[in-house]
């Protein structure tokens, strides 16, 4: 199942999901939203910390001993299509970095079609992986 470009951001603050600070965690409804605005939408009523789903309501509720993070699960259908963008865009960027170099050097062994088959081998792997499952 394809992902839109509005599913690769977080409906709350409208920012793009990261590997790093905007991490996708899925709510017991199954909605999906960045790890911080979760943190900021979370209330402890009645020693349980609970947050209530902006698009649905339903309440989802951990023990205040956990973190969000440790409690609810990363969106793994949005974090490997983080993965991919991230390698494309850092791929480019090491290409466009590179370009003048291998015009400059005609003859010169050239990482960047290996990065692209280390890309590719990834990709076919976890797709492997998802078919197993």
């Amino acid at each position: 199942m394809g992902l839109m470009s509005e599913d690769m951001e977080c409906c709350v603050c409208l920012q793009p999901y990261s590997r790093r600070e905007k991490i996708p965690r899925m709510l017991h409804c199954k909605h999906t939203f960045c790890g911080l605005c979760l943190q900021a939408m979370s209330r402890l009523q009645s020693c349980l910390l609970t947050v209530c789903c902006p698009l649905c309501r339903w309440i989802t509720c951990t023990v205040p001993s956990l973190t969000l993070s440790g409690s609810l699960w990363v969106n793994t259908e949005i974090w490997d299509q983080i993965i991919d963008t991230q390698q494309e865009e850092e791929e480019e960027e090491w290409k466009g970095a590179n370009r003048q170099t291998q015009t400059t050097t005609q003859n010169t062994w050239s990482p960047s079609k290996h990065c692209g088959l280390r890309i590719k081998l990834q990709n076919f792997l976890r797709r492997m992986k998802h078919n197993v499952l």
